[in-house]
């Protein structure tokens, strides 16, 4: 079995799902290559992909679920959703109880993006406690899209909520243009240390991995020594990666072609069924 951690849906339907992007630019790639539920499976199906894990596509619809939640509804089997909602808010608890009770199992918090470039302060905001909290006590894992920098504020909310699993969207974009021992990386190795802390192996991370002086046996060798690999998942980012689905996991194959194969199955697969497991029929 594989599973996809890490891809998006995207409605043709503007009247029903309407868009409202963070930071009120909506993503050149959700304009020009949308991929809905259906088309997400006929993809998966070509690639000989079983599951995957649907990310709310913030720079679309912001905090607006609708459209992950109908699809996981749609394809209970197929997909598990991740959600979006304003975790400063006030009534942050309840936008994370009523999307969990739609069925999702995983939020997202964006501090970043290709339409909101930099790190957002508000990893910082005491604000952002009580969500933080309450994923604690409900065992709801959080994705992070986020860069370097945001890393000290991250540290700080682990040493508060160190129940909380975190995911990195993209591993957090390490620097590796240094190659090893990547010392321009040090602080996302140092993340290690958090048992809660997940990386997703996403395109753009491994495709970085490849590019000299950096070398992916080297780079995904020190993930596995620092992170070990049930703390590893792969994840396409399609169709926000330009490629087809296809391509994008053949070239993940490629790439992870150098860990030991018990690795790459946590990769593949055993990271991601355990964080989101298939739920039982209602």
């Amino acid at each position: 079995m594989t599973i996809d951690a890490h891809c998006h849906v995207i409605a043709v339907d503007r009247d029903r799902y309407p868009r409202n992007p963070l930071g009120g630019v909506e993503s050149a790639w959700s304009q020009q290559r949308p991929v809905g539920a259906k088309e997400l499976i006929a993809a998966m199906d070509e690639a000989g992909i079983d599951r995957a894990i649907v990310v709310q596509a913030s720079t679309a619809y912001g905090h607006d679920n609708s459209y992950v939640a109908d699809s996981v509804e749609q394809y209970p089997d197929r997909f598990a959703g991740v959600f979006s909602v304003d975790m400063l808010a006030p009534d942050a608890p309840q936008q994370l109880a009523h999307w969990v009770s739609r069925g999702l199992q995983g939020a997202r918090l964006f501090t970043t993006g290709s339409t909101m470039p930099g790190q957002a302060s508000w990893l910082s905001d005491p604000r952002l406690h009580a969500a933080w909290a309450w994923a604690e006590e409900n065992d709801l894992p959080l994705c992070l899209q986020m860069r370097p920098e945001g890393i000290p504020a991250l540290r700080d909310l682990l040493d508060r909520f160190p129940g909380v699993k975190v995911l990195l969207d993209h591993a957090a974009r390490p620097d590796l243009t240094g190659g090893s021992p990547y010392d321009e990386a040090r602080e996302l190795f140092d993340l290690a240390r958090y048992d809660g802390v997940y990386l997703k192996l996403t395109e753009r991370t491994l495709v970085s991995s490849t590019k000299a002086p950096a070398d992916p046996e080297l780079f995904l060798g020190r993930l596995l020594l620092d992170f070990g690999a049930e703390r590893l998942l792969w994840g396409s980012n399609y169709p926000a990666a330009e490629d087809d689905l296809p391509t994008l996991y053949q070239r993940s194959r490629d790439i992870l072609a150098v860990v030991p194969a018990a690795a790459r199955e946590q990769i593949f697969t055993g990271t991601a069924d355990r964080l989101y497991p298939v739920k039982a029929a209602s």
